[in-house]
């Protein structure tokens, strides 16, 4: 375990071990993509720089030090040895500069959620955990690998003040204040997603009743206070594990 560098500031570091934490709890349920999807965070101090992963890395290997330092464009603006693939920055730039709350931005190529994201009714209303997530819910139709630039503003325009997404025939995200929240809200959306899958597969589907959907709508308006609960056990199950993506 190392040190804060020198020329770093402590917020910074702590983003940064918050960051790698976040990625090793990816590989840890088995929602990584080889080298693919990313996860950033902003820089604390600068709303214009931000954390993201070295192109090329595994997510189990990523480190507080190995984040690369990119600008809104996905340029590096620090040199630490590592690149970074500037065109899966094309989805989180486009969040992080139109929602300045968004600290932090987390996409995934999961399984269930990428299966459900090719369902033409996308995420049901048929468990509590897909209600607690169901009324935060965007959708952004596909238009091809995130190579265009063009597309940030109609992923900002379908995003519009939702803290949640589903891409169509591609995938999941979300957004949080802090590295914290957005995975929070990242796990209950993969779970909602992985038991839709499990439960479309079981039968017939049956509906909550649309007065049990609107109490459980408003009592989502919590979720994200759940992540200050929920996350120093997730960073103790890291730690006992291997707390190698501090350094």
């Amino acid at each position: 375990m190392s040190a804060k560098p020198d020329n770093m500031t402590a917020e910074e570091w702590q983003v940064r071990i918050d960051l790698a934490a976040a990625y090793r709890l990816v590989a840890h349920f088995g929602w990584d993509d080889l080298i693919f999807t990313h996860l950033s965070a902003r820089v604390p101090g600068n709303s214009h720089h931000f954390l993201i992963n070295p192109y090329g890395m595994m997510f189990h290997e990523i480190t507080a030090s190995s984040l690369v330092k990119v600008d809104h464009e996905g340029q590096v603006v620090e040199e630490n040895g590592y690149g970074v693939n500037p065109a899966g920055f094309t989805i989180h730039s486009a969040v992080h500069m139109a929602r300045p709350e968004a600290g932090s931005v987390m996409h995934l190529h999961n399984h269930a959620g990428t299966a459900v994201s090719a369902q033409k009714g996308g995420l049901l209303p048929i468990t509590q955990t897909a209600m607690l997530v169901y009324p935060r819910i965007a959708y952004h139709d596909y238009e091809g690998v995130a190579l265009n630039l063009d597309e940030r503003e109609r992923i900002v325009q379908d995003l519009g003040d939702k803290d949640i997404m589903i891409l169509r025939n591609h995938g999941t995200l979300t957004l949080g204040r802090t590295v914290a929240e957005a995975f929070t809200l990242m796990y209950f959306l993969e779970n909602a997603c992985e038991k839709q899958i499990r439960a479309q597969a079981g039968g017939e589907l049956y509906f909550p009743s649309e007065q049990a959907i609107e109490t459980t709508r408003q009592q989502s308006a919590t979720l994200p206070k759940v992540a200050p609960l929920l996350w120093p056990g997730l960073i103790r199950t890291l730690d006992a594990r291997d707390p190698g993506y501090r350094t």
